[in-house]
């Protein structure tokens, strides 16, 4: 049976994609105004286009206009060119409104528990209760009706394009192999973090060939011994006479790009624990371990997962999100003084299925929870208990027991580039799709925006 908090397959994924954004722009105080312009509320109001007879107006378009500089200035970003942003904002909104148009006809709906349910996960992204939710959305001008309807439109919108366009994209094995081989060959350097450490071999500015030959097969002895799995602190104390001790050992996690190009081609295909073969430079003969290779473009080999239980209380008309934080509060406090067992209140409270495990929620993997239970857990430390937190499903407490490192799976490591390789050809299939869309649509541009 699959826990309640592991239900995040790419279906419900796609669903909340957007629902992160609006949770950030809540958080947004009001009255940022376009520079040089007076705010919405007191500019002149005239419909600026008509897309299939649709008017959109222009206090619209500044409402976009002034929301998106509103995120910008709490991101402590440059503001963009004023005519720009508004021309680019009503681009937006004709495309938005063609789509919704689009999702109406063909008869796609959403249900209004689709619209709690995300209601209920930007509250929990947020650690808030909906009272605390809705009394901030009143707070930023908007009405709960109108926030409601924003989520309807976005999980419309989402639907309309996992129909006419996600459900489109296939990956094949083919593609996934082009694409890992692409990585592996040219990855980007400036992205491609490695970290590496070295012995090295010195030698002098005009060695003989005697000389050299010995020095290199030195080199290839020790590096044989290192693959082989011995200390370098051993080897630094048997050739201490032949090794560099000064530039021995680890060189620092940096991007490869600030490495010699000799070391990155030696050691850019091998995985982390792997010796690449001798390098030779003008320093020596180089001994070169990986301790640690980051390719942003391609599914780590290692994961860390995590193992952990917890007690969840789910909020009700008879039980708020605040006396659930308390009663959980109570119960750290108890598991912290040696008063009770944090597996005996799971089991006696906990209102999920690891109720009858004591709360055991197994071996976990990154992904496998739902945001914002995952983000507390990643920062406990082993046999740590989190303050209370609220997910949609309810108020946890969660107790970390251990994290272990595992090796990915080939198959793993397919399923996650197929992911990768999905993700991009969706981005090209969507342009394409919403360039169709405005060029079969009659749209009629009026004045322009002020």
């Amino acid at each position: 049976m699959i826990h309640p908090l592991k239900f995040l397959t790419v279906a419900v994924l796609l669903a909340f994609a957007d629902f992160s954004a609006v949770a950030q722009n809540l958080q947004l105080s009001t009255g940022v105004a376009l520079p040089g312009k007076a705010v919405t509320q007191q500019s002149a109001d005239f419909v600026v286009a008509l897309v299939n007879s649709e008017p959109i107006t222009n206090t619209e378009v500044q409402r976009e206009a002034q929301r998106v500089l509103q995120q910008l200035a709490q991101q402590r970003r440059p503001l963009p060119d004023t005519r720009t942003l508004v021309a680019e904002m009503l681009e937006s909104l004709i495309n938005k409104k063609l789509q919704l148009q689009l999702a109406r006809d063909s008869g796609i709906r959403v249900e209004d528990a689709a619209v709690e349910q995300a209601e209920l996960s930007i509250a929990a992204q947020n650690q808030f209760d909906l009272a605390e939710l809705r009394k901030r959305v009143q707070g930023d001008g908007m009405s709960v009706s109108q926030f409601h309807n924003q989520l309807r439109e976005q999980i419309l919108l989402q639907r309309l394009r996992e129909r006419e366009v996600a459900g489109r994209v296939r990956v094949s094995e083919q593609e996934i192999d082009q694409y890992m081989q692409a990585q592996q060959s040219s990855p980007d350097l400036s992205k491609l973090q490695l970290h590496l450490a070295q012995i090295v071999v010195p030698v002098p500015e005009s060695p003989s060939p005697e000389q050299l030959a010995t020095l290199q097969a030195t080199a290839q002895k020790i590096l044989l011994r290192v693959r082989a799995g011995e200390d370098a602190a051993v080897l630094l104390r048997e050739f201490a006479g032949v090794i560099d001790r000064a530039s021995a050992g680890s060189l620092g996690l940096r991007t490869a790009d600030r490495y010699p190009a000799l070391f990155v081609e030696a050691t850019r295909a091998l995985a982390a624990g792997d010796v690449a073969e001798l390098v030779r430079s003008p320093a020596g003969f180089h001994v070169l371990k990986v301790l640690q290779t980051i390719n942003p473009a391609l599914p780590s080999t290692v994961t860390i997962q995590s193992h952990a239980r917890h007690i969840l209380l789910r909020t009700s008309a008879q039980l708020s999100a605040v006396d659930a934080r308390a009663k959980l509060e109570g119960f750290k406090k108890r598991v912290q003084t040696g008063q009770a067992e944090f597996a005996q209140l799971a089991k006696e409270h906990s209102q999920d299925g690891s109720a009858a495990q004591g709360g055991d929620l197994g071996w976990a993997s990154p992904g496998m929870f739902v945001p914002e239970f995952e983000s507390v857990m990643n920062s406990l430390a082993a046999g740590e208990l989190s303050e209370p937190l609220l997910s949609r499903f309810g108020v946890h407490l969660i107790q970390l027991l251990e994290r272990r490192q595992v090796k990915v799976s080939l198959t793993e490591q397919r399923e996650a580039v197929r992911a990768i390789v999905q993700e991009n050809k969706l981005e090209e299939a969507y342009r394409n799709w919403e360039q169709t869309q405005r060029g079969r649509a009659f749209v009629e541009m009026r004045e322009a925006p002020l």
